[in-house]
């Protein structure tokens, strides 16, 4: 008989096995940046059937891991006091993974989805307990702690060789707080001012030096983390001019002053930058996950609409001559052909070995992306300048000899083409230039966006293009004089010049990882003149109301 490795305790009987009908999985997001997921939790969120949120920012976490026939449960409203009797929020949760359950007739997964990680300070026991009970099967994926998180994207350790103890408190408790009265121990709780108003002054009458460093963090481990510093003798002070609702994180100790040297999150160069992308949202992906990456908050507004030509026979006409070998060249001059291209395979059931034998030409990096996605390897990409001009410098001639058929099909916007295709003419090339799509200027966004716009409450705008900066200005107005203007080339930039914008950034090639990073060195260069004169590092909208006030 097989012995337990453990003595003198008892474990729980065997829960029921999956198939018996619902699982729950409690599953830890951390303390607010999606980056920080498990890779267990993302695994569990794509697999789905039901997400209970925990919070109402989880929308990121949704977005990129859940499925789209996955039904989401918003947070539990509190009940009115006056009306019914409040239930505590453990009742409300464990209610909602009941509803959950019973939804699943046929059995399924319930992801219950608990901020920070389900072992700290949550009410993770008494729903297991209750789960257990019931004889539902569950499982807990821990997460990264909002304790242990947030004062790293803060820059504070949280011991030292000078402080090597730590004192985690939950405030909803009263404490002893003797031990956390010492000099060598580093303190940390999160609550709202009230409460933490309450443990610090608890920790004051204890005998902890009111000189002590306080750091208190907001929003933390997102781009609006803001962390400001205060002793322990005015934390009171500062913390009843917060709003009341507010969810803070307090440090106390040695290690707060270690926040000069380790700072790295908020010393990002456009963090809490709120940046405008003027784009559709299935083109702006790679700009605004660089955008964040270097701090800042997109906001996509779409300029324009993408839809099918007018007149489709052509591009039937084309893909059937594409098929029928046609063609020796296919040039694609946008994310957007390829796309085109890519449905009207679909519709006609044809994939990628339909282009054998053809030679297949990107105009630049992300168009060239979209066709390796799609299975395809362009043949020719331009080394130099990402463009039309870029493609035409790299474009073989038409050899009698070498090349058997001397046509290029050149899918495209209802915008034309014609430098690119006069350029392949004067080499000897017939081309059949199509309409594969057409643009359209997009409906105007929200009044509070346009209204943001011209107001100047964005403290950029990145333009990829001409159009967005005349489609933008014509859907939603021109930006405010204090809104850094990056560009993504000369014609761009001339073009928002020519529509009154003064240009502060032009990217060095034309892709948006370089505009993107144009920016962050224009963000970074103002954060250094600020350093250097001895001054704070203030966003650009922020300036403005600055002036605006004095």
């Amino acid at each position: 008989m097989r012995k337990s490795s453990t003595t003198g305790v008892a474990c729980a009987p065997p829960a029921p096995q999956a198939a018996a009908g619902a699982q729950v999985a409690f599953v830890g997001t951390g303390p607010g940046d999606p980056g920080l997921l498990t890779l267990r939790a993302a695994e569990l969120l794509t697999r789905a059937d039901v997400v209970l949120l925990d919070r109402s920012d989880s929308a990121e976490i949704v977005r990129r891991h859940c499925r789209d026939d996955a039904r989401i449960v918003s947070p539990p409203a509190l009940a009115i006091p006056e009306v019914l009797p409040a239930p505590t929020p453990e009742s409300l949760q464990y209610e909602r993974v009941l509803d959950a359950i019973r939804s699943l007739d046929g059995g399924g997964l319930v992801v219950r989805l608990m901020s920070g990680d389900p072992g700290v300070f949550t009410c993770l026991l008494q729903e297991c307990s209750a789960l257990t009970a019931e004889g539902v099967p569950f499982e807990v994926v821990p997460g990264v702690t909002s304790l242990s998180a947030i004062p790293l994207y803060a820059g504070i350790p949280l011991t030292s060789p000078e402080s090597p103890r730590l004192h985690l408190l939950d405030t909803s408790l009263r404490h002893d707080l003797g031990d956390s009265a010492r000099d060598d121990v580093t303190v940390v709780m999160m609550g709202t001012p009230g409460r933490l108003v309450e443990q610090l002054s608890s920790l004051l009458e204890a005998g902890r030096d009111p000189g002590t460093t306080v750091a208190l963090t907001d929003h933390g481990t997102t781009a609006m983390q803001h962390t400001s510093t205060t002793s322990l003798g005015d934390a009171a002070h500062v913390l009843d001019h917060l709003d009341d609702d507010a969810q803070l994180l307090a440090i106390v100790g040695r290690t707060v002053p270690l926040r000069t040297s380790m700072s790295w999150f908020e010393n990002k160069p456009l963090f809490g930058w709120r940046v405008l992308v003027p784009r559709t949202k299935e083109q702006a992906g790679g700009i605004t996950a660089r955008l964040e990456h270097y701090g800042a908050i997109p906001t996509v507004v779409p300029t324009i609409s993408i839809e099918p030509p007018r007149t489709p026979q052509q591009m039937d006409k084309a893909i059937t001559g594409l098929v029928a070998g046609r063609y020796e060249w296919v040039g694609f001059t946008s994310v957007n052909a390829v796309r085109a291209v890519r449905e009207k395979f679909d519709e006609y059931g044809l994939d990628v070995r339909s282009f054998a034998g053809l030679r297949v030409a990107a105009v630049g990096g992300a168009t060239s992306a979209a066709l390796r996605e799609w299975g395809l390897c362009p043949d020719l990409v331009p080394s130099g300048e990402q463009s039309a001009a870029g493609l035409l410098e790299e474009w073989p001639p038409y050899d009698a000899l070498l090349d058997p058929i001397n046509r290029v099909f050149l899918p495209r916007a209802d915008i034309a083409t014609e430098t690119l295709v006069a350029g392949l003419q004067d080499m000897g090339w017939e081309v059949e230039d199509v309409t594969a799509y057409r643009t359209v200027r997009a409906a105007p966004p929200a009044a509070d966006v346009r209204e943001a716009i011209k107001a100047g409450d964005f403290d950029a705008v990145v333009f990829t293009s001409s159009s967005t900066v005349r489609n933008l200005v014509g859907i939603a107005g021109k930006p405010h004089r204090g809104t850094v203007v990056a560009c993504i080339g000369q014609a761009t930039a001339r073009t928002a010049e020519e529509h009154g914008l003064r240009v502060d950034v032009i990217a060095r090639e034309a892709s948006g990882e370089s505009l993107v990073d144009g920016l962050a060195e224009f963000g970074h260069a103002q954060a250094c003149a600020a350093y250097e004169a001895g001054e704070p590092v203030i966003l650009p909208s922020k300036r403005r109301r600055r002036r605006r006030s004095s």
